[in-house]
């Protein structure tokens, strides 16, 4: 079994915020493991993520499915030995307006978000505690202000920020550092293709629906990934070992509670 210095695990690594993320890692880690479905896009992010001076791995799974929460844990010891951070991204709930959505949406939109990061994190547990580790939890401002139209976003990000704060309690116990993020409207191409299909149902352009956007939500501008994965890379950093339990939201302003 080879050893490492510092291991972590993305997953959503192939695209948007958990791609950013990974390749962020890669100046702090000594390996990263990228983990999602498409493997083509893996492969694409492990080669950028060796080029910034780290090893990679990929494991091109379905994190909906049980059983890959063991191929992926066993399969990172068996390699490195050890688990130092565990990065929670995967996951995209569908926009479905509340009357609208059915129970088989209701429980694929939790399938992954919410029940494969639950899987991964309590599996991987044991790593973590041996390493004093870090996970975060990826979750999203539409938790702090739920709306009908896309109420299971918001349910199961809330829900996220709950099991991310129980989590970190036993953490205290355990000696890991668990927390949420949520992020507000950043520009991925997953959003991109929401515009793609939204803007014409609503008589815009794709570029005019675009610029409306922020305006209408009281933001400047649309967040990038990369700020994002600067904000999980410093809650897996020593810098941030004292802070636990935390909701951390970066969404330009968006939701103004206190």
């Amino acid at each position: 079994m080879a050893t490492t210095e510092s291991v972590a695990i993305v997953t959503g690594a192939s695209q948007g915020i958990g791609q950013a993320t990974a390749l962020r890692l890669a100046r702090d880690f000594s390996a990263v493991v990228l983990v999602a479905r498409d493997k083509n896009k893996l492969e694409t992010t492990s080669a950028r993520v060796r080029s910034a001076g780290a090893q990679a791995i990929i494991f091109d799974l379905d994190l909906r499915e049980p059983q890959s929460t063991d191929t992926v844990v066993q399969g990172v010891l068996d390699r490195f030995g050890r688990i130092d951070a565990l990065l929670n991204i995967a996951g995209a709930v569908p926009q479905i307006d509340l009357f609208e959505m059915t129970d088989a949406q209701w429980d694929d939109g939790m399938a992954l978000k919410f029940h494969g990061a639950r899987r991964l994190t309590i599996r991987a547990w044991d790593a973590l505690k041996a390493s004093n580790g870090s996970v975060v939890f990826m979750s999203g401002s539409a938790a702090f202000a739920p709306k009908p139209a896309y109420a299971a976003v918001a349910a199961v990000n809330a829900g996220i920020n709950a099991l991310a704060k129980a989590f970190a309690e036993q953490g205290v116990k355990d000696g890991i550092q668990v927390n949420s993020v949520s992020p507000g409207a950043v520009m991925t191409g997953r959003r991109q293709a929401f515009f793609e299909k939204w803007a014409p149902a609503h008589n815009l352009t794709v570029e005019e629906a675009i610029k409306r956007f922020p305006e209408q939500v009281g933001i400047t501008r649309f967040g990038k990934p990369e700020e994002i994965a600067d904000l999980m890379s410093f809650l897996v950093s020593p810098a941030a070992k004292w802070m636990t339990g935390a909701a951390v939201r970066m969404d330009g302003g968006e939701i103004k509670g206190i």
